[in-house]
């Protein structure tokens, strides 16, 4: 992976998104459905693309939200329909579109109430404000459930839209559902839309059927009961937090006036451009709070603050600079936190257990088995956490991509979807409670278990090369051995759940590797973590590229 001489720092005027023009291509481009690479397309996080590229545009939003309608009405939904929207050019594009689409189907919908600085015109929604809303409208229901769609791309570049349903459990669609929707609206744009229920924007905004939901105050209100936010306001200590003009913007400021906490919300610009940004690895403009080119800023002004934190654009991931050692590894600051919240955590069930991706690190193991807990290792992808955070078999659920949820401090579920916001908050909380900030935490772990070293890197790939990839099966590692150490395990199934995992692991007792095609970029992901340090590593992840190679010559 080579390295964008522009990384860390701010872009160029030249490079920087021409919204106007993003936003006309939005109405005036048509996707041509015969075309793969215009159609609907769920990944691990619904449908994303771009209005210049003819991959997220009007008529995508149309089907895909008169798709959701007829899920709804196929499945019996009938509560209300919570949506909302990050702070990206195309989100609002997109909200307008599905909210004409939603009011003329009749369905129930809540939308923001907005902020005075939004002019009380609907505001940014994070996802776990979403997440968070569905499971209390539905606790104690068996009918008039909830579901929800969240308009965000993530941490992807200013260009792209995203658009993604959560049902009824509050979660990331699983691949069933997200299958019907996308076929669906795949064959209401071949139709050129007939069959797609739509009225005025305005009309839509004044219909009995839209309500306005004051998001902010529902989701900020319950925050003590998943944090201890009392220890966080007694600490005597700094916290900062960057939203990094993202859906949280309007959360932060509300968070810490309403419990006094000694948090400086460092900027609350919103600008589609996202000219603050610093640039990630290949010279894009990613609000990725997990990349330490992204994060220069804030990685810059570290020793401000005990503990500081930022979240990306929907705020359903999390990155955290400690003083002590700058922005944490996502791994690292995963099993900090299980060690954490385990121990700190009285009132959870007994045999609750630990759900990990199995692309993440190894160190979550020891841990667990130094709590006693037991691990469920899936795919990558949220929703595999979902039924455990439900029925409380799972405290923690995390990825390594930065994004993780945990339980109430009685045991209860908060939010099936990723929360970058508690994430944020628990690492200010273990500093206050322990006097250690997470990179110190982490240190003491490795003390205890070892260090191992973990990598990700990311590649270009096209549609058809990422293909190639979430096909890799076990014959096509001919070798015995991996960096010097025989190959005890390779798995194209994760171990928790036998469940696909879109690509391929390989295992020995000195380290590991996978490698998997991005659900959301075009871009492949080799994964690798070795226990004898960084020149292991470097082996491990060279004949894994190798491999991969191979595959995509193929």
């Amino acid at each position: 992976m080579s390295i964008d001489p522009q990384a860390g720092r701010l872009p160029t005027e030249q490079s920087l998104v021409n919204v106007p023009r993003l936003v006309a291509r939005y109405y005036s481009e048509r996707p041509d459905p015969s075309d793969p690479a215009q159609q609907v397309a769920f990944g691990t996080s619904g449908h994303r693309g771009s209005s210049l590229k003819t991959s997220f545009n009007e008529w995508h939003i149309l089907a895909t939200t008169q798709a959701i309608c007829d899920y709804r009405q196929a499945q019996g939904i009938t509560g209300p329909l919570y949506i909302g929207m990050d702070t990206h050019a195309l989100s609002e594009p997109a909200f307008v579109s599905a909210l004409e689409v939603l009011a003329a189907n009749g369905v129930d919908t809540c939308i923001d109430a907005g902020v005075e600085a939004t002019g009380f015109d609907p505001g940014y929604t994070p996802t776990p404000a979403i997440s968070n809303a569905i499971l209390s409208h539905n606790k104690g229901r068996s009918d008039g459930l909830a579901d929800g769609i969240v308009i965000t791309p993530s941490h992807n570049p200013p260009a792209d839209g995203g658009f993604k349903y959560n049902p009824t459990n509050g979660g990331p669609a699983d691949t069933g559902v997200t299958k019907w929707i996308q076929e669906r609206a795949n064959a209401l744009l071949e139709t050129g839309l007939k069959g797609v229920k739509r009225i005025d924007y305005a009309e839509a905004l004044a219909a009995p059927t839209t309500q306005r939901f004051d998001y902010i105050e529902h989701y900020v209100s319950g925050l003590d009961k998943v944090i201890d936010l009392a220890a966080i306001r007694d600490s005597g200590l700094k916290f900062g937090v960057d939203p990094l003009g993202g859906a949280g913007v309007h959360y932060w400021p509300r968070i810490a006036e309403k419990y006094d906490l000694p948090l400086e919300v460092i900027s609350t610009t919103v600008d589609p451009t996202f000219r603050f940004m610093r640039v990630d690895w290949d010279g894009k403009i990613r609000m990725d709070c997990s990349s330490p080119y992204a994060m220069a800023g804030l990685i810059e002004n570290k020793d401000r603050f005990d503990v500081s934190f930022a979240c990306d654009t929907d705020h359903d991931r999390h990155g955290i600079v400690a003083r002590s050692t700058g922005l944490l590894n996502p791994n690292h600051y995963l099993a900090v936190a299980i060690e954490y919240l385990f121990n700190h955590r009285p009132d959870w069930d007994a045999k609750a257990g630990i759900g990990k991706t199995l692309v993440s690190s190894s160190m979550i193991d020891y841990v667990a088995d130094g709590l006693g807990r037991p691990v469920v290792e899936v795919p990558v992808g949220f929703k595999w956490f979902v039924d455990g955070l439900i029925d409380g078999g799972l405290g923690f659920g995390g990825e390594e991509s930065a994004g993780a949820s945990f339980l109430t401090l009685d045991g209860k579920p908060w939010s099936t979807d990723k929360d970058g916001i508690i994430l944020g908050l628990l690492a200010a909380e273990i500093t206050a409670v322990t006097g250690q900030d997470p990179g110190e935490r982490y240190r003491a772990l490795t003390e205890r278990y070892g260090s191992p070293v973990y990598e990700r890197v990311d590649a270009p790939a096209n549609r058809e090369q990422k293909a190639k990839l979430g096909k890799l099966s076990p014959e096509q590692v001919t070798a015995e051995t991996l960096a010097g150490h025989p190959i005890t395990r390779k798995l194209t199934e994760a171990p928790g759940n036998g469940a696909a995992i879109g690509g391929l692991k390989v295992v020995t007792d000195a380290g590991w590797f996978a490698a998997r095609p991005s659900g959301t970029e075009d871009v492949y992901k080799i994964y690798a973590e070795s226990f004898e340090g960084q020149a292991h590593l470097e082996r491990i992840q060279q004949e894994a590229k190798a491999l991969v190679d191979e595959v995509l010559a193929g």
